[in-house]
């Protein structure tokens, strides 16, 4: 496992089953370079592989989500082929999958075009009212390699992926939630990681693990190989489900009338 120690430009904390995620390189307005690419890939291989992580929480020091990418260090590397995914790390992207582990997402400030996949890549995103969003890339001479192409077009619609992927305009907070990018808006970037980390320690700390991981595991089958796929393991998975401890305890704090206390077993 990742030493925390080892990132430099992410930061880790463990606040219970939480794992909290933060981009930090706040001089820099938090730009990904190569070296930063890497760290947040080792700080997600953390969170898949940590058991006692039972969701994460990806937000950013400093006054802005991301500027996006550091071209001038990314742009000749990814032109010559290079990876930025290291070998002991997952894809910053989350196009790797199967993923295991919730993730919440908090932006604000500046949230450019990396920033808007890696929200689209989170499973819930909260941004705070101020949040200034562009997916830039058309007006830089390239196109989102990111997942945004995938991913807007599929949680926000055609119509309004295309408005803000051909254009690189800028949108405001409003437009990210009316068109599905962020599920809550926040009063400001304080509020928006509170609110962030509460969603993340209600999965954490009130769901069973392993029902969550089927949750997830369901919802991406029917996403990728279609409902029929989904449909056929709903009973399989729920027999299964039903054989586990936490199930039980599920069962026995109904019965008590009390906050179960899941292990993950």
């Amino acid at each position: 496992m990742t030493d925390d120690s080892t990132l430099t430009t992410v930061s880790l904390e463990r606040d219970g089953h939480v794992l909290l995620i933060g981009l930090n390189r706040p001089e820099k307005r938090n730009a990904f370079n190569r070296a930063m690419l890497a760290d947040l890939a080792r700080a997600y291989a953390v969170l898949e592989s940590d058991a006692t992580a039972r969701a994460g929480v990806l937000f950013a020091h400093g006054d802005h989500f991301t500027g996006g990418l550091d071209l001038v260090d990314v742009a000749p590397a990814i032109a010559g082929g290079e990876s930025p995914i290291p070998d002991d790390g997952r894809d910053p992207w989350r196009l790797d999958g199967p993923w295991t582990t919730p993730l919440v997402a908090a932006a604000h400030g500046w949230c450019m075009t990396l920033g808007i996949e890696l929200l689209l890549a989170a499973d819930i995103r909260v941004a705070a009212a101020g949040t200034r969003f562009a997916q830039l890339e058309v007006q830089r001479g390239i196109y989102p390699f990111g997942g945004a192409t995938i991913r807007l077009t599929r949680d926000g619609g055609w119509g309004n992926a295309m408005r803000w992927l051909l254009t690189g305009d800028e949108f405001d907070a409003a437009e990210a939630h009316r068109i599905g990018l962020v599920q809550e808006v926040a009063p400001d970037a304080t509020a928006a990681l509170a609110r962030a980390r509460e969603i993340a320690h209600t999965i954490a700390d009130r769901a069973a693990p392993l029902g969550v991981q089927a949750t997830l595991r369901s919802a991406h089958l029917a996403l990728h190989q279609g409902e029929a796929a989904a449909i056929e393991r709903l009973r399989p998975e729920m027999t299964a489900l039903f054989g586990t401890a936490d199930a039980a305890e599920g069962v026995q704090s109904f019965v008590e009338r009390r906050q179960a206390r899941f292990e993950g077993r």
